[in-house]
């Protein structure tokens, strides 16, 4: 990832959760204003096959839930992009980029490959494969995206605090596994269409998790370090003689001026405020203050 971060972060686009609050809100007006409009503009498959190109990327206007309450809708798209710009500001815009993009793409699969399996297996004549393809087309929409994102932000902040009902503390690891019993519920009950798109959901945060480790569980305090680091990276590079070194491994001494695909954290077990390098985070010894740091006997 930090290979293809450094050949093509340039390309990223900045500020992406306003971007796709800007659709939703669109997608609202056009709930409100032409409700009709929304049969040309999800992801039926039977109809983008029949040239109706538009529908690979048009799904994108349809809301994630319904408009029948303003005042929720405001406050949901208000939510999703508190969390989305939080997770920008962390990862940086190129892997939030991936990550959102990945999910387009893999939703877009999983319309593909429901389609094929239903026509493989189903027996349809074209005419009822096209019915079936319409009614699961709503299936294939934003909604499950941002259930992604969520669970993506408490995976990655699973220690921070929101107000359920504006009253009720709670820390959303917790509203996390609640997300993830939601899914694997619908799984079972739903129909075959939203298994395939759940299911392209769950994948698109496995991949970039599972082999990510090092973007995972930031505390607070580890948030404002990563900020104000890439505050004084970018007033250094203004200054003529450029940035002090901010960041050190305790294991092997490297910095970020070493290489700046680095990434650091501290570890919270270890006494003295040790921090780590990406390949020593995971591998090094808990030491007490004062003990030199070590890594584990392999």
């Amino acid at each position: 990832m930090n290979n293809l971060e450094n050949k093509y972060g340039k390309y990223a686009v900045s500020g992406l959760s306003l971007k796709l609050v800007v659709l939703y809100v669109i997608g609202y007006v056009l709930y409100y204003t032409m409700p009709g409009i929304f049969a040309l503009l999800t992801l039926d498959v039977t109809a983008l096959l029949n040239g109706q190109i538009w529908r690979v990327v048009s799904w994108l206007l349809v809301p994630p839930d319904g408009g029948s309450n303003l005042f929720f809708v405001a406050i949901m798209l208000f939510f999703y992009y508190s969390i989305g710009t939080s997770l920008e500001r962390v990862w940086g815009d190129f892997k939030y980029n991936v990550f959102i993009f990945l999910g387009i793409f893999l939703t877009v699969l999983s319309a593909l490959a429901w389609y094929v399996l239903v026509r493989l297996t189903g027996g349809l004549t074209p005419v009822e494969l096209a019915v079936l393809s319409k009614s699961a087309a709503p299936f294939f929409s934003t909604y499950y995206i941002n259930m992604s994102i969520f669970l993506a932000f408490a995976l990655t902040f699973p220690e921070a605090q929101v107000y359920l009902f504006f009253v009720l503390p709670l820390k959303v690891k917790y509203l996390g596994w609640v997300d993830v019993g939601f899914l694997l519920l619908s799984m079972v009950t739903g129909n075959s269409a939203e298994r395939f798109v759940i299911g392209a959901a769950l994948l698109n945060v496995l991949l970039l998790f599972m082999r990510s480790r090092n973007w995972m569980s930031y505390s607070p305090g580890q948030v404002i370090r990563r900020q104000k680091f890439r505050r004084s990276v970018n007033e250094g590079k203004k200054s003529a003689a450029g940035p002090q070194s901010l960041h050190r491994c305790a294991i092997c001494g490297r910095t970020e001026k070493d290489d700046d695909t680095l990434e650091f954290r501290y570890c919270t077990k270890c006494e003295g405020g040790l921090e780590y390098c990406q390949d020593h985070l995971f591998i090094h010894t808990h030491v007490k203050k004062g003990e030199p740091p070590h890594m584990m006997k392999m």
